[in-house]
């Protein structure tokens, strides 16, 4: 998809064995699932034949169940019934149905397991569900579809529900003749029948057998649909959506997904198995994708896109989507995690691999450059909590499995695979990468597998290296001191917390650290620090820079001095693009958590008033930005100040770029008119307001194309805290008309700028209103984050609606512990935290503590900030004239 207890080092400790896991007593060999919905009822009715192979001698089978009513059982073996109709006992609590029976099922033999059973299509965006759609004619459009990752395969069929259970699977589906029905391979059969919902007849679709998989990547889907084929792939390619879309918006991924499909085989060398590769735009959709082999299901907007009214980064985020969701064809599909604290060797990777493939495909994006200030700040950000968990997070039970598709097993998996393929070379790093898929497909793997390919392929001893990286917590600053005596600078390595509390034990941890030491003559790959401190010699302290290009996961601490004199060799062209927009992110980091002071980041942001490069404007508008919103309840001078200070950084550049867009315009120009734009008007540029409220305006007069898609968001950020409720109103009706996904949530993710106390209720009204998806309820109330106003309310919001939030994000999916994230953590105050404390003391946190406990860290660490820095912030903006 597009989402704790300690291990020692070098695998001491066997993770397996705390697991919560299904009886080996038998093993599942094929699955024959048929399913026929009823869309009036939102139910359906299911009938499901397990081959299996039995392992022990047993008298009982159990096997995952959840939500689902059995109606008949039957067990045999060969033709012989060993039990009709056995005892079953239910677990709710780890969802499992036991089948006891008499006779004993003999171990190296084979038996059949029968089951019809019935379901509910339901509306929580897991197992089999109900999406909804508008017709032409404004009727509601249903379809039913599956979202089986991580465990709930067993909401929709009794199932052995684990990744390492794997199958082969036959699935029909039984609907009406004007539906289409998809499933994870091509149609082998479609015939009339008997239909036991309807009474008369409908069809029966089907599907070829599977090759060997998880059930987490099985899918099937009922629904009026259309689509767009192309045959430039080896095999068909197919984009599909439902009547209400324009489905030549889709495009651009059906033709990305045909080269990119090609480029992976070439690649992997290892052809892709299956005989055909749909995609399908969802309308309810929690994750952003799922990677269901041969069927990949995707929320609408990251699917579709019009290149006509959406701007390069949208066009962007969908094409690393597509790259992303293909990737896991291989990596995660063919070849599995065989459980889930592996998760990193599925996400880690894809994630990786979206961001290698995009720059072969669109090199003039320069992703890489954008890495340092997108993956690597994401996980650096998570990792630098006291609440973040090692990549191979052991995982116990199922309901624990949710929280860990975060930045940590995405981001930190995809920096680690960075790191490694830039210690052994990228072609030596795909050479293990093709091993390993040889080596493994259609099978299961540990993170040892992956390390033992990439040696085999290197001849360096991989597991040394990386194992700590993936087995602990968090990652270390670097400390520079330099000796001028000897030409020498001294190097220690500590964890960094942004709390900057870190405890002695919590410190033991020394990670083996490539410092790619940068000097006028190059850079040395070869250095590392693989101790607590040491002494590197360099030819003159003259320049040097650490962590070049930024491909290692640390943070360095320079003397104020060093820092001063690498912003002076930033403007003499020593450093590349990452290395600026790195080093600003390392500088502010750290000043946030107490190594060096934030006069000195301050300074250090004023100096780069001259960069050219849009990627370190983008780390220098986020610093101001996470400045500004930990000092957000300070006293009114002071914030206005910073305002002021972001607007004379920022105006220069915005109307140097200019904001008129021309078809010459290379997508990261683009991005940095569109990034100048927002970050100066939003400080008050007279001129951008203006230019904004003009071209709001005429959109509001029903000329639409009066707001250039890169500036949609900007122009309704400006134009919602420049006016009030007509500004509000014509903002949300364009919500509610949009053409297209993109449009909408541009809309909706900008109502929450509105001050104005009742504009703020109507903003959080509408997230649990019918005008907004349950997907979607996080979109309306992002933006009331940015001022002290929405924070308040959205709070008081989330103690006054609890039990509905509840009731429409269950616990057990992740949706909920991303509304518990964005609805707490921007507090800054440790009396604000109480409050919240005291809320979810008489609470079950059960499918969300992760997310609060991360909330609790980063509040900590504001207050601490501002506690150290408040008189300095302040000193230094008066010094430079803004307070």
């Amino acid at each position: 998809m597009c989402k704790h207890f300690g291990t020692d080092v070098g695998g001491s400790v066997d993770i397996t064995k705390a697991r919560e896991v299904l009886p080996t007593n038998v093993k599942p060999l094929h699955y024959s699932l048929s399913l026929e919905p009823d869309f009036d009822k939102f139910t359906y009715d299911g009938t499901v034949v397990i081959d299996l192979d039995v392992v022990d001698n047993t008298t009982d089978i159990s096997l995952n169940t959840a939500e689902l009513k059995i109606h008949s059982t039957t067990v045999l073996s060969g033709e012989q019934v060993i039990a009709d109709s056995p005892a079953l006992s239910h677990n709710e609590d780890d969802q499992t149905t036991k089948i006891s029976f008499k006779q004993t099922l003999p171990g190296g033999t084979k038996a059949t397991l029968k089951m019809t059973f019935s379901g509910t299509l339901n509306d929580n965006m897991a197992g089999f569900y109900r999406s909804s759609y508008k017709n032409p004619d404004g009727s509601k459009g249903w379809l039913a579809t599956t979202q089986m990752e991580p465990t709930d395969a067993r909401r929709a069929f009794p199932c052995f529900d684990e990744p390492a259970l794997k199958a082969e699977f036959t699935v029909t589906l039984v609907a009406d003749e004007k539906m289409t029905c998809l499933s994870n391979m091509d149609v082998s059969s479609e015939k009339m029948v008997d239909s036991a919902v309807t009474g008369g007849k409908r069809k029966a679709v089907t599907f070829s057998k599977t090759p060997l998989m998880s059930t987490y990547l099985l899918a099937f889907i009922i629904g009026e649909l259309n689509y767009i084929e192309s045959n430039s792939f080896r095999v068909p390619v197919r984009v599909y959506a439902p009547k209400d879309r324009d489905i030549e918006h889709g495009r651009f991924s059906l033709e990305l997904a045909a080269r990119t499909l090609e480029f992976y085989e070439k690649t992997f060398d290892s052809p892709f198995p299956l005989p055909k590769m749909d995609m399908i735009a969802i309308p309810d959709f929690s994750a952003g994708a799922m990677e269901n082999w041969g069927l990949v299901t995707y929320r609408v907007v990251d699917l579709l896109i019009d290149e006509k009214t959406s701007g390069a980064a949208v066009k962007q985020r969908v094409a690393e989507v597509v790259q992303h969701e293909l990737a896991h064809q291989w990596f995660g599909n063919l070849v599995t995690m065989d459980f889930w604290d592996g998760l990193w060797l599925n996400e880690g990777f894809a994630t990786w691999m979206s961001w290698y493939s995009c720059n072969v495909f669109y090199p003039d994006w320069k992703v890489w450059e954008g890495y340092v200030t997108d993956n690597l700040a994401s996980a650096l950000s998570l990792d630098s909590l006291r609440s973040s968990h090692p990549i191979e997070v052991p995982v116990k039970r199922a309901d624990e499995i949710n929280q860990i598709f975060d930045a940590i097993s995405y981001s930190k998996g995809s920096c680690v695979l960075r790191m490694i393929s830039k210690y052994l070379g990228e072609e030596t790093f795909m050479e293990g990468i093709r091993r390993y898929l040889k080596k493994h497909a259609f099978g299961n793997t540990q993170t040892g597998d992956l390390w033992n390919a990439l040696s085999d392929a290197s001849g360096k001893d991989v597991p040394k290296v990386m194992d700590i990286w993936t087995k602990k917590v968090g990652f270390p600053v670097i400390t520079v001191t330099e000796d001028e005596k000897s030409n020498a600078i001294h190097l220690k390595q500590n964890r960094f917390l942004r709390t900057a509390d870190v405890k002695p034990e919590e410190d033991e941890t020394l990670f083996p650290v490539f410092l790619g030491l940068r000097t006028k003559e190059g850079i040395d790959e070869e250095l590392a620090l693989t101790t607590r401190e040491d002494n590197f010699p360099l030819k003159n302290l003259d320049f040097f820079k650490l962590n070049a290009d930024h491909s290692g996961l640390y943070r360095t601490s320079y003397s104020p001095e060093r820092l001063k004199k690498l912003g002076v060799a930033a403007t003499q062209g020593l450093l590349s693009v990452e290395d600026r927009a790195g080093m600003i992110a390392d500088a502010g980091v750290l000043a946030a958590s107490g190594y060096q002071k934030s006069s000195g980041i301050l300074s250090l942001l004023e100096s780069f008033k001259s960069e050219p490069e849009f990627v370190v404007w983008s780390e220098i508008t986020n610093r101001i930005a996470t400045l500004r919103s930990a000092w957000t309840f300070e006293e009114e001078s002071v914030r206005e100040a910073l305002k002021q200070f972001q607007l004379d950084l920022t105006s220069d550049k915005a109307h140097e770029l200019g904001w008129e867009f021309t078809d010459a315009d290379g997508h990261i120009e683009q991005q940095f008119k569109s990034l100048m734009f927002g970050a100066a008007g939003v400080a008050k540029d007279k001129v951008i307001i203006k230019a904004a409220l003009d071209m709001f305006s005429k959109f509001k007069k029903g000329d639409e194309a009066a707001i250039h898609p890169n500036l949609r968001g900007s122009v309704y950020a400006i134009a919602l805290a420049n006016g009030g409720k007509e500004e509000y109103d014509a903002i949300l009706d364009h919500a509610r008309h949009a053409k297209t996904s993109d449009e909408r949530n541009t809309a909706l993710r900008s109502l929450g700028r509105a001050k104005d106390p009742e504009l703020i209720q109507r903003t959080l009204a509408l997230s649990l209103s019918d005008d907004v998806k349950s997907q979607d309820i996080y979109l309306p109330i992002s933006a009331l984050r940015s001022h002290p106003e929405g924070i308040r309310a959205l709070w008081a919001w989330v103690k006054e609606n609890w039990t509905e939030l509840e009731k429409r994000l269950p616990p057990s999916l992740s949706m909920l512990s991303s509304v518990v994230s964005i609805t707490t953590s921007s507090f800054t105050h440790k009396d604000q935290m109480k409050d919240i404390e005291e809320f979810f003391s008489k609470k079950s946190t059960k499918g969300f503590d992760k997310a609060l406990a991360q909330s609790y860290d980063a509040i900590t660490a504001k207050a601490g900030w501002i506690e150290r820095d408040s008189e300095d912030v302040k000193a230094w903006l008066k010094e430079h004239n803004h307070l």
